[in-house]
């Protein structure tokens, strides 16, 4: 059984996105919508200090077609 995904803002998760190559192309409201240069995108529910639930994470982490162990 893997660990359990760590607890993180949507913050922190914009600047984990950025590293692997996503930038933001435009915004809708509380959604943010990232781009790779693939073409792939990932829409993140943003609200800065608010800790985002695992399986939202989990949901933005197959968008960006990443896996848990990557992300960690």
């Amino acid at each position: 059984m893997s660990p359990k995904l760590p607890r993180l803002t949507a913050g922190e998760v914009e600047r984990a996105l950025e590293r692997v190559g996503f930038r933001l192309v435009r915004q809708s409201g509380s959604h943010r919508i990232y781009r790779n240069d693939e073409g792939r995108r990932v829409t993140l529910p943003f609200h800065s200090s608010r800790i985002l639930h695992p399986k939202l994470l989990k949901a933005v982490l197959r968008e960006a077609g990443l896996t848990e162990d990557d992300f960690r």
